[in-house]
């Protein structure tokens, strides 16, 4: 903690969301700060600014990359699904199992990337069960837990809700409709949500069920949203209600009752950290 003006100590935190594979900001995200805050989405499956990156094209090549990103884009999603089930037919290896080695490979680097101390929790599109394997002794890993961070109590809810949506343009998740890999019951999720309790900083992936937090503006569509959340936010009153998932928001950041619910913003593409200091 750096010193105020006045000689009392002042704690400053970075808040990340959505780091999609962007390993090399990553490594800088903490600089300055006495703690690096995640929400999650480390894994990066396909870039929709550029198609070489990612574990589809390192899957299928940049050519069938343009294709699916080309189909999607015009909205044309039963053709995307159809096309992406081909590819995996034809690359000999169970769907399952190449996924997990893409994953771990990007894994290996991202946590290794983590500054001390990091507070990290999932996204909708990681694997909570490799993140043991992953995290080191500077990283704490919290799911419907709480942590104190320099004299404020943080509250940690990872994953997203079950969807069988379409991915969002430039998201990392895999080509067609099945559910993601950390995405969970309503229900579940709001236990995770009660267990927190009363907190500050109110830390998860996805928004609050609001729809000026939930449009995206470039994939033009709403994106899933926690009632659950909303209700707690109105219920337990922290100061700040932080979380990502929505890549290009209709509005970053609005106040619900005494609470300031922010967008920490799409890492991927920006490299900057969401500052929050007192």
């Amino acid at each position: 903690m750096a010193p105020t003006p006045s000689g009392n100590p002042r704690t400053r935190v970075h808040v990340v969301s959505d780091v999609h594979g962007n390993a090399r900001d990553l490594a800088r995200a903490g600089d300055g700060a006495d703690a690096l805050v995640c929400l999650g989405d480390l894994v990066l499956f396909l870039d929709y600014a550029d198609h070489s990156r990612g574990i589809f094209p390192d899957l299928f090549g940049v050519e069938n990359a343009d294709r699916i990103v080309e189909l999607r884009t015009a909205r044309r999603f039963e053709e995307a699904r159809e096309f992406g089930a081909r590819l995996w037919v034809g690359i000999g290896t169970e769907r399952a199992t190449a996924i997990e080695k893409a994953v771990r490979k990007q894994y290996a680097e991202l946590f290794a990337a983590f500054p001390m101390p990091t507070y990290a929790t999932y996204g909708n599109v990681d694997m909570p069960n490799l993140w043991p394997e992953y995290a080191g002794p500077g990283t704490t890993v919290l799911d419907g837990e709480r942590v104190e961070i320099g004299g404020r109590v943080f509250g940690f809810v990872g994953g997203g809700l079950r969807t069988l949506m379409l991915p969002p343009a430039g998201s990392s998740v895999r080509a067609g409709g099945t559910p993601l890999p950390y995405e969970i019951s309503d229900e579940e999720y709001a236990a995770k949500i009660e267990a927190v309790g009363e907190v500050d900083v109110l830390c998860t992936h996805i928004p609050p069920e609001v729809p000026e937090l939930l449009y995206d503006t470039v994939a033009r569509r709403f994106e899933r949203g926690s009632r659950a959340l909303l209700d707690a936010i109105r219920r337990t009153r922290p100061r700040y209600a932080l979380f990502g998932h929505v890549h290009q928001p209709l509005a970053r950041r609005m106040r619900v009752g005494a609470t300031e619910c922010v967008n920490v913003g799409h890492f991927a593409s920006s490299g900057r950290p969401w500052v929050l200091e007192w």
